[in-house]
C-alpha cells in the first residue's frame, strides 16, 4: 500500500512538523496512545537489527484498529507499510517514511479439534509447538523459523519439504479501502517463497486443518528440525535468514560458496561462514552494507555460474542503486 505523502517533517530530522503532520498525529495519538511511537528507530524490530527510524510506528490490536488505520493512512494519503517480526527485512538506513503498523499485538493461537487459528503477529514456531502440543501434523517441520504468520503466508515460508500453503485452510486480510474479507488458498497462486494475488491486502490472520499425529513422533521431528537449524544457521548473529530464493534444481548457498564469497565482508556485513546463503551483522552493519555486499555477491554468482539469483529478502525504504553509488565509497571489503 505505498502512498505519496509521508510524515518527513513530523519529528526532529526534518524540522517543525506542518498544521496537517501535527493533526495526523494528534489523531494517532488519540486512537492508539502509547501503541503509537513517532520517529521510532525500527532496528530493534528486525532480525538484521538494522534500519533507521520509522516516522511513526503504530500497533493496532483489533480488527477495528486495522479498518481505521488503512482508511486514515488512505484518505490522508499517507504511506503505509507493515512489519511483522522484521525476520525476512533489510530496513534503510534512512527509515520508513509515513505509517508503519506492526503486527506484534496481534498474536492470539487458537486450536478447535483440528483447527488451528492464528493472527498474523504471532510467532510461527509458537503456533508449531502449539500444534504438537494437541498431537496435530502437518506444520512440525516449520519448528524454528524465526517470523509472524503473516509473514508467513505472505511468501509461503517453508522448510524441510514442508510449507505453509500446505494445510493452510484461508486466511483473512484486510484490503486497501479497509475491508476485511477471507480468502482461500484457491483464491491466490502459491509457489515457492511467493505468493500471487496478494498485493494491495495485509494478512490478519490464517486457519491451517491439521490431522492427528503421534504427539512423540512430533516432538522428535521439532527436536532435530531444531538441532538441524542449530547446527547449519549462523544463529549467533543478526540475520534476516536466507538472501536469495533456492535456485532451480540446486543451492543458493552452494552457488555462492563455490563462487568465492564465503566469508566476504562489507564492513560489519559478512557472507557467513557457517552458512553462505546468509548475510549477517557482526556487530555495527548498515544497510547500505548488506545491500552492497549482496549485489557483489549475486553479479559474482551470475559471472562464476550463469545462474541469477533471485532475492528473497524484502527491501524497506530507500534502497536503490542510486543509493549504493552514493553511500558505498570508503567501506571494507574483505574476507575473514
Amino acid at each position: 500500500m505505498n502512498r505519496a505523502r509521508t510524515f518527513k517533517n513530523l519529528s526532529s530530522r526534518g524540522g517543525s512538523a506542518s498544521g496537517g503532520n501535527q493533526r495526523s498525529i494528534l489523531l494517532l495519538k488519540s486512537r492508539f496512545g502509547k501503541g503509537c511511537l513517532i520517529d521510532e528507530p525500527v532496528a530493534p524490530f528486525t532480525g538484521y537489527k538494522i534500519g533507521g527510524k520509522a516516522d511513526a510506528l503504530v500497533f493496532p490490536q483489533t480488527s477495528g484498529d486495522w479498518k481505521w488505520l488503512v482508511r486514515f493512512c488512505r484518505s490522508k494519503n499517507i504511506q503505509f507499510t507493515v512489519i511483522g517480526c522484521g525476520s525476512n527485512v533489510l530496513v534503510s538506513d534512512s527509515g520508513i517514511r509515513g505509517i508503519t503498523a506492526s503486527t506484534r499485538r496481534v498474536k492470539k493461537i487458537s486450536i478447535s479439534r483440528q483447527q488451528v487459528t492464528a493472527q498474523a503477529g504471532a510467532l510461527l514456531d509458537s503456533v508449531v509447538l502449539e500444534t504438537i502440543k494437541a498431537g496435530l501434523k502437518g506444520m512440525e517441520c516449520l519448528s524454528g523459523i524465526p517470523g509472524s504468520v503473516g509473514g508467513g503466508v505472505w511468501m509461503n515460508s517453508g522448510a524441510f519439504d514442508q510449507e505453509i500453503f500446505d494445510r493452510l485452510a484461508g486466511f483473512e486480510v484486510i484490503s486497501q479501502d479497509g475491508n476485511i474479507r477471507r480468502l482461500s488458498k484457491k483464491d491466490v497462486k502459491c509457489g515457492y517463497r511467493g505468493v500471487e494475488g496478494l498485493k494491495g491486502l495485509t494478512i490478519l490472520s490464517a486457519q491451517w486443518e491439521l490431522v492427528k499425529g503421534d504427539k512423540a513422533g512430533l516432538i522428535k521431528t521439532r527436536e532435530t528440525v531444531l538441532r538441524t537449524r542449530e547446527d547449519r544457521h549462523p544463529l549467533e548473529y543478526p540475520s534476516a535468514g536466507s538472501v536469495f530464493k533456492r535456485p532451480k534444481d540446486d543451492y543458493a548457498s552452494r552457488l555462492i560458496d563455490i563462487s568465492g564469497f564465503k566469508g566476504v565482508r562489507v564492513g560489519d556485513a559478512q557472507v557467513s561462514v557457517k552458512h553462505a546463503g546468509f548475510i549477517v551483522n557482526l556487530g555495527h552493519a548498515r544497510a547500505i552494507d548488506v545491500y552492497e555486499l549482496l549485489n557483489k555477491v549475486r553479479a559474482g554468482v551470475k559471472a562464476k555460474t550463469g545462474v541469477d539469483l533471485e532475492l528473497e529478502q524484502v527491501l524497506l525504504g530507500d534502497i536503490d542503486e542510486k543509493h549504493l553509488s552514493n553511500n558505498s565509497s570508503g567501506r571494507s571489503r574483505k574476507r575473514s
